[in-house]
């Protein structure tokens, strides 16, 4: 199995696209497997029932969540489908083969709104509040100033922290209210910044970046002035997590729920929704329409018209 590794995983980037994340997810995914049938001796290429007992395993032994046994054999299924195309002579395990790999949905959890004010408060900002000019030298922005800058980003624009790490000075146009963002498969999409103060900060961050290195070089950098990584920025949340005494702690995705959450409880359309996150299927989207139906269910619980009218009864 491992010859054909790594010309599945060139495939996967140049031919599916993938994100580095995915890419390392699969390898992982692989990894596993192999090191499965090495300690199983199990003989290669595999058959139906290596697979029935890989499945076995990762539910019994491992103990995986639904959702992590169905990636991994969705990974299995996809190379052992590459593996025909490349040998027509091989056999997918997977042929023939029914197996329920269902996983239960879960709502979103989105940042609730005090928490999100919290979190906006304790991040130092880029320009004054009250009078609009930086509150740092043109040659310096903090770590603790691009931090909140990205969180803010997140929450109103849906990016996946994913995408926003790669963003590049020459992604952001429009005076700094536009961003061409690359998603899954290498799909393009536009978000927007919107909000006055949010644009302001943006704008004066960008012009410094593009004044500094150009228009080629990464967007948001870390101390040492190199390219913020998604698991670098994940640190940082844990760290402002604890400062604020926010349990469990904050990540990076749960914006990007909070995003379409907020879009969608102040009555925003759901396929702009859809087209803001770059989501393939609206049936993804929908899930936000749950989680606000959570909102409408509390605020009427706590309006409780009916008591009001008992109390004049």
């Amino acid at each position: 199995m491992g010859m054909y590794t790594q010309e599945f995983k060139l495939y996967c980037k140049e031919q599916l696209g993938l994100s580095d994340h995915s890419l390392r997810a699969y390898d992982q995914d692989l990894r596993a497997f192999t090191g499965f049938t090495e300690l199983n001796s199990v003989t290669l290429p595999p058959d139906k029932s290596d697979i029935v007992r890989y499945h076995a395993h990762l539910r019994e032994e491992c103990g995986a969540s639904p959702a992590t046994i169905r990636r991994r054999m969705v990974t299995l299924k996809s190379y052992f489908r590459w593996l025909e195309e490349q040998d027509p002579s091989s056999n997918s395990p997977f042929r023939g083969l029914r197996m329920d790999l269902k996983v239960p949905r879960t709502l979103p959890r989105p940042v609730d709104r005090p928490t999100l004010s919290q979190l906006f408060r304790a991040s130092r900002q880029i320009v004054d509040p009250g009078v609009g000019e930086r509150t740092t030298s043109e040659q310096e922005f903090t770590s603790q100033q691009i931090t909140g800058l990205v969180c803010r980003l997140l929450v109103v624009t849906g990016m996946r922290i994913g995408e926003a790490m790669r963003l590049n000075v020459a992604d952001v146009s429009g005076a700094a209210t536009r961003i061409r963002v690359r998603g899954k498969g290498n799909r393009e999409r536009t978000v927007y910044v919107t909000n006055d103060r949010l644009q302001l900060e943006f704008r004066t961050y960008w012009d410094w970046r593009y004044r500094t290195v150009g228009s080629t070089e990464c967007l948001f950098i870390n101390s040492v002035g190199e390219r913020l990584s998604p698991a670098a920025f994940r640190k940082r949340l844990r760290t402002v997590s604890k400062n604020i005494l926010v349990e469990p702690h904050l990540t990076p995705h749960r914006f990007r729920h909070s995003a379409a959450t907020l879009l969608i409880e102040e009555g925003v359309d759901i396929r702009l929704v859809q087209r803001l996150l770059g989501h393939a299927s609206i049936a993804t989207t929908e899930l936000y329409t749950k989680v606000s139906d959570n909102s409408l269910v509390s605020a009427l619980e706590k309006a409780d018209t009916l008591a009001q009218i008992d109390s004049q009864s």
